[in-house]
């Protein structure tokens, strides 16, 4: 059997304040037609990364309005995370050579996890390249409908990786992604859904803390808040581009030296690359003692990085390439100002000169943060402005409304 994660139970009414009634009305009228039916959720991993978090509240709250929904983690070893993790990096557009030893690996496990996952559900959503083969090898058993989530962009993909991919992607009834641009070329489907990422504006790393704990928070790691502070959340990836961004704080510097940087990541369990990546980053800042390069065994968790976003100056998400960036939603949350690249779904988040800025360089980086640094009234009206961009478009019950709608709409 796959392992099943155990979840808390949530409530759609306790998010009336933040929403309103209407909208929750809307939910389960929405939902009342779908009650009883089965629903599994197949990804990766339970901790670590944007996916896992969605997944914490979107089940518990199809739960709520009357769904059978599980969540289901795959098995994998080092040797299949690594090769799942070129799949997620050449799916970007990254230039890595498939190997025939590769795609057995991704093979083998997919038919393992394949064979292992038991039940029958109406629906089926598998997320990501790492389970992708297992509605092949499960031959159509186990789900009336399966769906194929896709959170990374494959737009210009590699074509060693979307060629051999494809194939087991046709199979599914319906995909969906998070933009109409991520959809790679050839790929035809029955259904196609785009759903934008949420988050949860309950949960602990989304809900208001008292300022004093914030406050408190941040100073145990050694940051003097009387100075000001720039942060970036995310894995160590080079999608992420954490030594940009301390390119970017070091022009910064330049005119105003008592700047501080924050990094702060997650080393998740199906990114054995992330270890590398964090250690090349740690090189890259040397012994300048402003950086601070963080992680989850530093102590670092949700209330941690809701402190930091919350009472950084500017939030900087440079990346280079990126699915949606959900840790740019969490920061327009806090009423942060996001300075973040200029690709992906972050577009659909930093709105140029209202709720950030967006970028194309590190010397674009430099600017448009010391710009915010040194118009504080400026970087509170974009904060403002995030706030509710945020409220409107990307909490988790408009992401519960839009898959209710799909279930609906796939019968």
């Amino acid at each position: 059997m796959l392992k099943t994660v155990e979840l808390q139970p949530k409530s759609l009414t306790d998010y009336i304040p933040i929403v309103g009634e209407e909208t929750i009305e809307q939910i389960r009228a929405l939902a009342e037609p779908l009650k009883g039916a089965r629903v599994v959720h197949i990804n990766a991993t339970a901790f670590g990364g944007g996916v896992a978090e969605m997944l914490y509240t979107l089940v518990p709250l199809m739960r709520d309005v009357g769904l059978e929904a599980e969540w289901q983690v795959i098995t994998g070893t080092d040797e299949f995370f690594n090769v799942t993790k070129a799949f997620h990096n050449g799916l970007q557009g990254m230039d890595l050579p498939l190997t025939d030893e590769m795609k057995s690996i991704w093979q083998q496990y997919n038919q393992y996890n394949a064979a292992a996952f038991e039940g029958e559900y109406d629906f089926v959503i598998v997320h990501d390249p790492q389970p992708a083969g297992m509605h092949a090898y499960r031959q159509g058993r186990g789900g009336r409908r399966w769906i194929w989530r896709c959170h990374i962009d494959t737009s210009t993909p590699n074509p060693a990786f979307w060629d051999f991919i494809v194939p087991y992607l046709q199979l599914y009834d319906a995909g969906i992604f998070t933009m109409q641009q991520y959809v790679g070329q050839g790929l035809a489907l029955p259904r196609l859904a785009i759903i934008t990422p949420t988050i949860d504006p309950l949960s602990p790393k989304n809900a208001a803390q008292p300022v004093e704990e914030n406050k408190k928070i941040v100073r145990s790691y050694g940051l003097d808040l009387d100075r000001p502070l720039l942060t970036q959340v995310s894995r160590y990836d080079p999608w992420k581009d954490p030594l940009g961004v301390i390119d970017a704080y070091r022009l910064v510097k330049r005119e105003i030296p008592g700047v501080q940087l924050a990094l702060l990541g997650s080393m998740a369990s199906d990114d054995p690359e992330g270890w590398v990546y964090y250690d090349r980053t740690v090189r890259h800042a040397g012994e300048d003692f402003d950086i601070y390069i963080l992680h989850n065994f530093h102590g670092v968790g949700n209330r941690e990085v809701n402190a930091f976003q919350a009472l950084s100056d500017v939030v900087i998400q440079k990346s280079t390439r990126e699915g949606f960036g959900l840790v740019v939603t969490e920061a327009l949350w806090k009423g942060t100002p996001v300075v973040g690249g200029n690709v992906g779904g972050i577009p659909l988040q930093v709105l140029d000169g209202e709720t950030g800025f967006l970028v194309d360089s590190v010397e674009a980086c430099a600017e448009k943060t010391l710009y915010l640094l040194q118009h504080p009234d400026e970087a509170a009206r974009m904060g403002a402005q995030g706030r509710e961009h945020v409220r409107r478009n990307f909490l988790s019950t408009r992401h519960l409304r839009d898959y209710l709608q799909l279930f609906s709409d796939l019968g």
